[in-house]
């Protein structure tokens, strides 16, 4: 038997897309669904350009780069977006209250039953709303999703969450010492610093590995993905919040806690749902922290993106606001009980050889 014929077939092929088909219907229906939600909540829908000058300042997002040659053969330096986020803000900016955005993304180096180099992200945005919106948003989503699919659960890997109940509300502080019996707070300073030797120490103790070359971020992100995240959205949906700031790069601090800011991530039978901002608006500290994500990505990966200058002008008569990007493709997977985000996708990017 040659090696081809054990390769799998094709998407397009009968037989494969047979099996698909009633996922990809499904996911049709909850578009449907999810644009009546929007419309009766006096939502306008936009759709953003995927080519931007920045596709997005974060250190471990990946963009895919392009250029537009003009008449005269000059060329600019083109990304398709990660986010419709930076266009939706300047939305905002010019006058809009509440938008909403199914927005085609790209993100490289991303490939994985979660994970696609072209997806689909569900974001919108409340002009002088809190963030607490959102978090109601997000219930009543997951219990629409559900009943246009016409399951009691959102399953995936054998997890299972009631789309029904109210979400838990959980800080990442409580999270951590809930999962980690590590203390977060303790290892931020007053003015939003982070101290990354108190930080490592802890998870010493508490059995974690620690490299010595591990910033506060990276020991941030293992003790989540570790041991935070797998427990998370099981029996009932959660919403994380409250990160530090640090690790917060476009919200605003929280009113109660400088060392915390107005972000929470939603979860659902352990998968990521969703991530929300109460936005930051202030250009000047907005252009600090985008400096800050920057030089960690040439650190890390050896390459940095342009930031978007007419973003950051925006921002300076952009009103006070709370924003959301939801995975639209993870939604449908686990209403559906989809195993891998390509059975949920019309037609699925190619996937490269190793």
């Amino acid at each position: 038997m040659t090696k081809s014929s054990l390769a799998p077939s094709p998407w397009w092929t009968p037989d494969v897309h047979a099996d698909r088909r009633p996922f990809l219907l499904a996911r049709n229906r909850i578009q449907v669904a999810l644009r009546g939600y929007f419309a009766e909540r006096d939502f306008i829908e936009v759709d953003t350009a995927t080519l931007q000058a920045s596709p997005g300042n974060e250190a471990h997002l990946h963009a895919f780069r392009t250029e537009a040659i003009g008449h005269s053969g000059a060329v600019t330096p083109l990304y398709l977006h990660t986010s419709p986020e930076f266009a939706c803000k300047k939305l905002l900016s010019a006058g809009e209250r509440r938008i909403a955005c199914f927005a085609h993304v790209y993100r490289n180096r991303e490939r994985g039953p979660l994970h696609h180099p072209e997806f689909t992200m569900l974001e919108w945005y409340r002009a002088h709303e809190g963030y607490d919106a959102l978090m109601d948003d997000c219930a009543a989503i997951l219990a629409l999703a559900a009943r246009t699919t016409g399951t009691s659960r959102l399953i995936y890997r054998g997890g299972e969450c009631d789309p029904f109940a109210a979400p838990e509300r959980l800080t990442v502080a409580d999270a951590f010492m809930r999962y980690a019996a590590l203390d977060l707070l303790a290892t931020i300073r007053p003015d939003g610093s982070t101290d990354r030797d108190a930080l490592a120490h802890a998870m010493v103790a508490g059995g974690l590995r620690v490299a010595a070359d591990d910033t506060w971020a990276d020991l941030f992100s293992r003790v989540l993905v570790e041991r935070v995240e797998p427990n998370l959205g099981f029996g009932r949906a959660t919403i994380l919040c409250e990160y530090p700031v640090a690790e917060a790069a476009l919200a605003r601090p929280a009113p109660n806690d400088p060392r915390v800011a107005e972000r929470f991530e939603l979860y659902a039978c352990g998968v990521e749902l969703a991530n929300a901002f109460g936005e930051l608006t202030d250009a000047a500290e907005q252009r600090q922290r985008f400096g800050l994500e920057m030089a960690e990505k040439q650190r890390v990966y050896g390459e940095i993106y342009p930031l978007d200058e007419d973003f950051l002008a925006a921002l300076e008569i952009m009103p006070e606001a709370s924003g959301i990007a939801l995975g639209f493709d993870r939604l449908v997977m686990l209403a559906t009980g989809a195993a891998r985000i390509d059975q949920v996708i019309w037609a699925p990017v190619v996937e490269t050889s190793p």
